[in-house]
């Protein structure tokens, strides 16, 4: 399977490294323990907390697969400003049509948390910051209709 790249800051990978390592060295062991604790109550068909340590189990071993193959694939963001233009792991202040100012850091998809500011180079106002410089305008289309952006100032 060939995988997309995927970007992700240091600090992104190192929380998901030590989710990794918290899956396989501590979360399967507890609900091993409450699967083998269950068993022994008897009757595995009618057993409620038997059924629910293996839908963990599962849900677990999904998440580390999950987290491998992202960790195969990604691409530590250096945060550089190219020739003034904005990239992945830029952080622009932007002034919308109404005046107001929001920053903005460009992030990869698995660190998009645009409460936090940061949004993903996927996302549609991602997308269209990308390259772009100071003093240049984009358009957005949005829920509540096109919102256009100045780009005031990038980090």
């Amino acid at each position: 399977m060939i995988s997309e790249k995927k970007f992700i800051t240091k600090e992104g990978l190192k929380k998901l490294q030590a989710e990794l390592e918290d899956l396989k060295t501590v979360k399967r062991k507890e609900v091993a323990q409450r699967i083998k604790e269950a068993k022994e109550l008897g009757d595995l068909s009618e057993n409620a907390e038997y059924s629910s340590a293996k839908e963990e189990q599962s849900f677990i071993d999904g998440r580390i697969l999950e987290l491998e193959e992202l960790l195969r694939s990604v691409v530590i963001i250096k945060k550089k400003i190219f020739g003034g233009k904005i990239t992945i792991g830029s952080t622009v202040k932007l002034k919308t049509n109404d005046g107001t100012i929001v920053t903005y850091t460009i992030s990869g998809s698995n660190e998009a948390d645009p409460s936090k500011g940061f949004i993903s180079n996927e996302s549609p106002i991602g997308q269209s910051l990308l390259t772009k410089k100071i003093g240049d305008t984009i358009s957005v289309q949005a829920p509540r209709g096109t919102v256009t952006f100045e780009i005031i100032e990038i980090q």
